[in-house]
This record gives structure tokens, sequence and C-alpha cells, in this order.
């Protein structure tokens, strides 16, 4: 058994509105994970936080956090704009990182985290923690057995409800500090687990509006894409549904998926999985006849990462998961502002690689 197996890892969080989540997943692994600090601009935010979760160490200074040396892992829950120069400087100090998702506004920056990470002593997990839900990992079992057969069709809804209020926060909202509105920060956990699910995309036609808030960024989308397979696959995302709801529903040869409808546990049971006949109904139930329930969203990434670091294997999301996220949006957004179709991958050449955050232009 490793030395590391039975250690436990101290983390600094870094952002208290969407850190306090991550606090809360590591409380529940006291065996695993202590939270040793704190930090955040905004002295109420960071004294709420550290005072219910009882953390002594607080900090306005990323800098500080840096230089604690009985700190592991740096957890970036800061705006967008933030996360790489902070990603690289943790790397830099010699952490382990932890970063919320978006992970970059580019490809460009995404690849300069690889080769950062590739010479650092630690390691870069990007959060998608919806990747942990029951629902979610018996359909991957059944697919990735080959039951399910040929890729059909995918659809993906995110249609969620976001009032004036939440965009009350100063960096919501914003091109340059949130980078995206309902693509890149509410529907990317919905995409990511379509594309986890029925592989690599081939191309995008996007279109996007700002419909529902007086903002910078789009609060509606959708998109039709092909998917290498050859199977198509369609977006809807909004911020203006009075009843929010997420839900995939995936056509294959053999079974069709559809998940759970939660908003913000789309990949927890139920998730209804419909055989196309008797013998595909038996080859299910072997299939999944001993399976075990896992804990879902953030406690079941968390102790999967805890295992990683402990054995040094294969992290439970990595930067390549990001980068592919991330080049799903940029072919999105560019798909949009130029009404073309995009191909993927997409190489350091196109307009689009070192960000949306431009007019692009046509190819």
């Amino acid at each position: 058994m490793p030395a590391a197996e039975g250690r436990i890892w101290t983390v600094a969080v870094v952002g208290c509105g969407i850190g306090r989540g991550h606090v809360a997943a590591y409380k529940i692994h006291p065996d695993k994970f202590r939270v040793m600090a704190l930090c955040d601009v905004d002295e109420k935010r960071l004294a709420t936080v550290g005072n219910e979760f009882s953390i002594g160490h607080r900090t306005r200074s990323f800098d500080e956090l840096l230089r604690m040396d009985d700190v592991d892992i740096i957890d970036i829950c800061t705006p967008p704009a933030l996360h790489v120069a902070q990603i690289l400087a943790a790397l830099a100090a010699g952490k382990e990182v932890v970063c919320e998702k978006p992970l970059a506004g580019s490809l460009a920056e995404i690849d300069q985290v690889i080769v950062a990470e590739a010479k650092a002593a630690g390691r870069v997990m990007p959060i998608f923690q919806y990747r942990f839900g029951n629902g979610l990992r018996k359909a991957k079992r059944v697919i990735d057995l080959g039951i399910a057969g040929k890729p059909y069709l995918a659809t993906v809804e995110t249609a969620w409800r976001r009032k004036p209020k939440y965009y009350e926060t100063p960096w919501r909202g914003r091109l340059a500090t949130e980078l995206g509105g309902v693509l890149l920060t509410h529907a990317i956990h919905s995409h990511d687990l379509m594309t986890y699910l029925m592989g690599p995309v081939a191309s995008v036609f996007a279109r996007t509006a700002t419909r529902v808030n007086a903002i910078e960024v789009e609060d509606c989308a959708a998109a039709s894409l092909v998917m290498q397979s050859g199977a198509l696959a369609s977006l809807a995302a909004t911020l203006g549904s009075h009843r929010e709801i997420s839900r995939l529903r995936l056509c294959f040869e053999h079974v069709t998926f559809e998940s759970s409808r939660a908003p913000y546990s789309p990949s927890d049971d139920p998730w209804e999985i419909i055989p196309a006949s008797s013998a595909t109904a038996t080859r299910i139930a072997d299939a999944l006849s001993g399976h075990r329930f896992l804990p879902s969203r953030f406690e079941g990434l968390l102790s999967a990462y805890h295992e990683a670091l402990a054995t040094g294997g294969a992290l439970p999301v990595t930067l390549a998961d990001a980068r592919r996220s991330v080049e799903l949006v940029t072919a999105l957004y560019h798909s949009a502002a130029t009404g073309t179709a995009v191909l993927l991958p997409i190489e350091p050449d196109h307009p689009g690689y070192r960000g949306w955050h431009y007019p692009p232009t046509a190819p």
C-alpha cells in the first residue's frame, strides 16, 4: 500500500461564493481532506464561511496561500477570468490544484496550463462533478460494454432561471470577468455529460441571443452538432425557464437513455434505460447486477480524487477533459458569431483558438 494511502490532504479554498460548496464537500471527508485556509476579497463573505465551518485561517491574499507550507491543495473558485493566472501560480508554488469551470477562456490558455502541469510537481483537477451520479454511471457502463450499439441522436436541454438579482454580483454577466453566459457557465455541465456518453464532436452550428436579462453575455442558445460517430445532437439552453430542468435523451441502436430532469443533479437516479428488446434487457440487467451505489457529485468526485492523489493514478477529471469542453464552447461561440459551421478539432491557427473575447474573423 502506498505511504500516502492514509494521508489527510490539506486544502485552501479561494473564493467563498461557489467555494462554500467545496468546503462543505471536503467536510464530508474528514479522513481524506482538511480545509486549512480560506481566501476571498470580500471580508463579510470570508467571515461568514469561515465561521460556518470553523476555519480559522482567513486571508484576502492569494499569494499568502501559496507561501503556506502546510497547504497541499489550492482549490480555485474565483471568477473565470482569474483562473489561469491562479492555476499557473499554484503549480509554480508546488501545489496540487483544483479549479472550477470554466478552467480557462481559450484553448491557448488551457494548452499553456497543460505545458505548466507537465513541468510541475502537482497536477490540476478541473471540476465536472456531475460525472458522479448513479444514473449516469449505469448508462456509461451499458454504453462502454457495447450493449447500446450505434449512437443515433442526442438532445440536451438546460432550462434554468436567472433573475436580475443574480447579476448583482459584479463579475456576473460581464464578458471581461465571466467570459460567457449560459453556454459557458450553466449548460457546460450537461454538454460535458453528453460528450462523456456520446463521444467527441465533429462539427457545430450554433445561435445565441440575450433575451432574458440586460447583460453582456448570452442567456439563450441553440446548436446542432454532428458527432465523430456520425450521430446528431441538439443543444438548447436558456436562463428564462419558469420550470427549471436539465435533461439528456440519448438514442442508440439498442437502448434509449433519458436522464433525471432535476436541474442541478441530472446524473443522479432515476435514469430511464429503455431496451429495444428482451434480449437487450437481459444484457443490461446482467451488466448492472453488480452495480454498487456511489456517492454523487462532489462527494463522489472527491473520493476518487483522494484515491488518485494517494496512488498517483489518473485524476478522475483531467486537463484533457477540460480542453474538450472549452473546445466545444469555442466552436459554439465562433459559429454563433460568424454564422458558419465549425469543424473540430480546433487548431492553433483557428481564429477562435486564443478566445472568443473579441469579434471572431470568419475563416
